[in-house]
């Protein structure tokens, strides 16, 4: 039977089952702090407000942190939606410009900007990450969520739901966005502009959004429409640049204007132009249904699609004796020479439309037994990036170039999953899923880079990869005191049909299978009705994504950097939690531990000759750290809310046969310290003022930690930035905001540098 049988077979099974009746909304937990909701706050359970419930798992005692959608609107200069998650604890988006949708990678405790596969990032049950590669290029489709939508947005801390792939290693993160119970619509505008200077560049960078949603309830069926464009001009993120012992003796067109500097690894070099000044513009649409059969099982269909138009410009700083811009050829600096390859300052275009299908059955009754049936199909339609090949031309003028097209690409997910409830404190959960991810990739030239077709071949790889799971959780919750929670997650894992092509050469490689148990524990006990301490313990397998496996190149018929035996990456997560509850609000400690085993990471095997670079596995990496959050309100002035946290994290690598230098060194991009605070006042009936800064402390971005000076180009250096934000609410219907991020104007980078000074404005209309 094939699963589209199987799933609607299953659908027409359980929707046949009486419902009872719906359960009593409950406030958030997020904002509960008083009597029996603050309680299961403590404890670690989770209450929900209204038809949208999270896709999380509610009853495990374990660390989750939430937001709701109209904090994020009063509080948080929102222009993607990964802006919701700016001042979590231990949590940072690599956002580098407004609209960055291709290298926006979530980085927690243990796990750094450069390991997008190791969290999960959904929409109301719908993946979002993109599990097709591990790295800056493979991030979750922000894109898909307006921040105007969002409803409430919950974050689980690590791998203790048997309910997630080892991909849940570093955090789950779930987008719950608006259904409506009546009419309602809502427009809104925004301008925001960042004055960047930086080298020889400076320039003002504007962005505009627009968006506008409606959405209505007739009986049991509902609708939500939503319309999003944004249209960003980003900075330049990336600088050409040439080492200063490259240079020779050798002949070249004199030229002047290069910026001269260290690397990160303080070699001297030049910048001699900035690149990938990218222009993006996106287009967005969302349509959700929903039928509620009884009050408590409601059948969902959400349909979501994504276009962008991209352009990326570039500008060189080099200029011959009668000023015209150079880009490329020999040319002298000071008297030596440099050969500039023509696709140092060059141009690019992509086109891009990505949609997504998902389907869900749910029946949510909180009594004897409920019942989620789901299914999602992510798909590349449109997915073209265009180069061209030799001197830079004009921005309008064609020629010889590349085109890399991944349409075809994309992922499909099912599941279902039961919930028992044989007594109120007792909740037995069982589920079966099967996700499947499909990269196709083929670079073609072409004698015309923007317009032309495809004409022959100049490389190719593709391949798959399927999970298959089954797992149980069972949450006891012996007293009022004490809840616990014990989970086992089976899994098949298969990749499969992997090639990889050159212009001549086109190589198959092996299929591979692999099976895993991860076992799971969490438990707390409330000493008093004020303190709580929780634990919790878990194994993740993160196995191999495709590009892992079979991306690399071909040399004399054989492939050369490409290791299809790539073991996955085991990870033990525990944590130790205390928290506190009164009743002007709570904090939390968490003592936090991984040791991960065989951890997937691009770096230059030394122990072999000659050296080889490619996706390998680091044997052992430990991580040990604390993690402090609190949120208080009524401090001091009537009104004034504190978000606060504080999160130390020694993460070192501890064995790496295949590049001994490592060993001892800082994990890349996660630096000892970080911290976020966060403060909101309430000035009058109409006013909200806030104030937030974020904090990121020393790190590197090599295994070997070479990368000593972090403030230039390719470095990953620490930040202290603040932002604010008005809001201004005129009556029920309008308000505006007004923001600034990175008041103070600060330069810093996470290998491209991220946003200095920007200034938003916004205006909205509720209806």
């Amino acid at each position: 039977m094939s699963r589209c049988r199987l799933f609607l077979s299953l659908a027409a099974a359980l929707a046949a089952c009486p419902g009872a009746v719906r359960a009593t909304p409950i406030t958030d937990a997020a904002s509960a702090t008083t009597g029996s909701a603050a309680a299961d706050a403590t404890l670690g359970t989770v209450t929900v407000l209204g038809t949208r419930p999270t896709s999380l798992p509610t009853q495990i005692p374990t660390t989750m942190e939430g937001i709701l959608g109209e904090d994020v609107e009063r509080k948080i200069n929102a222009t993607d939606a990964e802006d919701a998650l700016k001042y979590f604890p231990s949590l940072l988006v690599r956002k580098r410009y407004i609209g960055d949708y291709d290298h926006a990678v979530l980085a927690t405790r243990a796990s750094g900007t450069g390991n997008s596969a190791r969290s999960l990032v959904y929409a109301d049950g719908i993946l979002l990450s993109n599990l097709l590669g591990n790295g800056a290029s493979f991030t979750p489709r922000w894109g898909l969520v307006s921040p105007e939508e969002i409803e409430r947005v919950d974050v689980l801390y690590g791998p203790f739901s048997a309910a997630y792939a080892g991909n849940s290693v570093g955090a789950v993160v779930d987008y719950v966005t608006r259904m409506p119970d009546r009419f309602e619509a809502h427009a809104k505008a925004g301008y925001s502009v960042e004055r960047f200077k930086l080298y020889r560049t400076s320039d003002s960078y504007p962005a505009k959004t627009a968006s506008v949603s409606i959405g209505d309830r007739w009986g049991d069926f509902s609708a939500w429409l939503s319309l999003h464009r944004l249209d960003s001009d980003g900075h330049p993120i990336g600088f050409a640049n040439v080492l200063t012992s490259s240079g020779s003796a050798g002949a070249g067109t004199p030229v002047d204007g290069a910026v001269p500097g260290n690397n990160p690894r303080q070699q001297p070099w030049l910048l001699l132009g900035a690149t990938s000044r990218t222009q993006t513009v996106q287009d967005y649409a969302k349509l959700k249904l929903a039928y509620d059969f009884t009050d408590d099982l409601r059948l969902s269909y959400v349909f979501a699609r994504w276009k962008n138009e991209v352009q990326r410009d570039s500008q060189t700083y080099l200029h011959d004796a009668a000023g015209l811009p150079v880009y490329s050829g020999n040319v002298q600096i000071d008297g030596r020479s440099y050969a500039v390859p023509a696709t140092a300052i060059s141009l690019q275009r992509a086109e891009l439309e990505h949609r997504i299908h998902g389907l869900s059955l749910k029946r949510s009754t909180g009594g004897l037994w409920d019942y989620a049936i789901s299914a999602s199909r992510y798909d590349y339609v449109t997915d073209r990036i265009r180069s061209p090949l030799g001197a830079r031309p004009q921005a309008d003028a064609g020629g010889a170039g590349r085109i890399a097209d991944s349409g075809g690409t994309g992922w499909n997910t099912a599941a279902v999953a039961v919930t028992w409830r044989p007594t109120p404190a007792h909740v037995l959960e069982l589920g079966l899923q099967d996700d499947r991810y499909t990269l196709k990739t083929t670079v073609y030239n072409t004698g015309d880079w923007i317009h032309g077709r495809g004409e022959s071949r100049f490389s190719a790889f593709a391949g798959e990869t399927e999970l298959r799971s089954l797992y149980v959780q069972d949450t006891w919750r012996g007293s009022t005191r004490w809840t616990s929670t014990l989970g086992l997650r089976s899994e098949q894992w298969t990749a499969r049909n992997g090639l990889l092509a050159n212009a001549n050469t086109l190589l198959g490689l092996p299929g591979r299978r692999d099976r895993a148990l991860s076992p799971k524990a969490a438990l707390a006990f409330a000493l008093t009705p004020d303190w709580t301490v929780r634990g919790s313990l878990g194994r993740a397998l993160r196995f191999p994504t495709v590009s892992e496996l079979y991306q690399g190149s071909i040399a004399t018929n054989v492939i050369v950097n490409n290791d299809p035996s790539l073991k996955p990456e085991r990870s033990l997560t525990s944590e130790l939690s205390v928290l506190h509850t009164t009743v002007r609000g709570n904090w939390r400690a968490t003592v936090f531990h991984e040791r991960t085993r065989d951890a997937l990471y691009s770096q230059t095997k030394v122990t072999l000759t000659p050296n080889i670079t490619s996706i390998q596995n680091v044997d052992a990496i430990r991580t040990l750290g604390v993690e402090w959050a609190g949120n208080w309100f009524d401090v001091g002035l009537d009104g004034l809310e504190i978000n606060a946290s504080l999160t130390f994290a020694d993460s070192v690598l501890r064995e790496n046969a295949g590049f001994p230098a490592s060993v001892g060194k800082w994990q890349p991009r996660v630096p000892r310290w970080r911290a976020n605070l966060l403060a909101t006042y309430p000035w009058g009936t109409k006013w909200s003022l806030t104030a937030g800064a974020r904090y990121s402390g020393k790190q590197f971005n090599t295994l070997d930690n070479s990368d000593v000076h972090s403030d230039a180009y390719t470095g990953t250096s620490p930040f202290l930035v603040v932002d604010l934000r008005a809001k201004y609410t005129y009556d029920a219907h309008w308000s505006a905001a007004l923001g600034v991020d990175n008041l103070g104007n600060r330069t810093y980078w996470n290998f491209h540098p991220y946003n200095q000074r920007t200034w938003s404005a916004e205006l909205r209309w509720d209806f």
